[in-house]
């Protein structure tokens, strides 16, 4: 099928609520229990990366407020960003169901398994999509309701729809999505722009390349296989490890220009220094091996991909406890 230019292979896959084999409830064969199927519907959402979007938007709240925002507005944004993305992982995987069911790492998703069908999917993930924009609109604020919305159209159209398959850096400018949770966590406490939201979102932007790349080194033959031109897929080692190290470097300068513009003092300063450091030292060993064309579990790319995590988590509670040691 073809969806606004992209074409979609049909793939054919188990018939909905057949699983692979007797599911872990003792249920026959082609039922589908209702504690499973629920548990499908969450996994449609992707409930990790989601974790990792709201660790980015809450902090930023506390340095919009200077202090603790109001609870109930942390709970509502929180409950509006989840259902956002989660309405753009599972139009995601309505669109990527062809090519989900070649990879390995994702071939026990809920629409290759069959226990969620395309068109549950696809109406789930619209519903989350208004039910966001709406919540959002009507409990914080239409600031925060667009900048949610056009971070899911730009995740499922710009890039599922029309990067992803075309280019090397799918990522790259596909991440924009994955940055707005920043914006969208300063304009619910103020209603409005400032250069400190920018900023962090300039740190995610850089982030995410050096971030994801490394897993696209270790699973890459799985990218290669159904055609997603990922760019360890297209380059070598060594290409790719250059490019994290030159991303990691602007990252790392972009997180620090939040002093000397007065937004932060010297816990956040002190604490992006140190974590800073360990990335630079990380990536650049990754480049090392890869220079040495060490290859295989020698290469340890994953140690940067986890790092990633811990990173970005480290320096946004710094964001969030600034203010009070200021």
């Amino acid at each position: 099928m073809s969806l606004s230019g992209v074409y979609v292979t049909a793939v054919e896959s188990r018939p909905p609520g057949v699983l692979s084999g007797a599911s872990s409830t003792g249920s026959s064969r082609g039922q589908r229990p209702f504690g499973a199927r629920v548990k499908a519907f969450v996994a449609l959402t992707k409930p990790r990366i989601i974790e990792l979007l709201l660790i980015t938007t809450v902090p930023v709240m506390f340095l919009a407020e200077q202090g603790v925002p109001d609870l109930k507005l942390v709970l509502l944004t929180c409950v509006g960003g989840y259902l956002s993305a989660g309405g753009a992982n599972a139009l995601n995987m309505y669109i990527d169901r062809d090519i989900d069911a070649l990879m390995d790492r994702t071939s026990q998703r809920p629409l290759v398994t069959g226990m969620v069908s395309p068109r549950e999917c696809l109406a789930f993930g619209i519903s989350l999509a208004v039910i966001s924009t709406l919540l959002f609109g009507l409990t914080v604020n239409w600031l925060s309701a667009w900048l949610a919305l056009g971070a899911l159209l730009f995740y499922v159209v710009v890039y599922t729809m029309i990067l992803k398959r075309r280019t090397s850096q799918n990522i790259v400018w596909g991440g924009i999505a994955g940055c707005l949770p920043v914006l969208i966590g300063w304009s619910s406490v103020t209603n409005s722009m400032s250069w400190a939201p920018v900023i962090l979102f300039l740190v995610m932007f850089f982030w995410t390349p050096p971030h994801y790349w490394p897993l696209s080194m270790k699973v890459k033959d799985d990218y290669a296989r159904v055609g997603v031109p990922m760019l360890p897929v297209v380059a070598s080692n060594k290409v790719v490890a250059r490019q994290i190290v030159i991303y990691s470097w602007v990252m790392v300068a972009v997180s620090l220009l939040l002093t000397p513009l007065g937004y932060t003092g010297w816990f956040y300063t002190a604490v992006a220094l140190v974590a800073g450091g360990v990335w630079l030292w990380e990536a650049h060993g990754l480049m090392n091996r890869a220079k040495a064309e060490v290859t295989g579990g020698k290469l340890k790319e994953m140690r940067l991909f986890h790092w990633s995590i811990t990173y970005v988590s480290i320096l946004f509670v710094a964001v969030a406890v600034d203010p009070f040691l200021r």
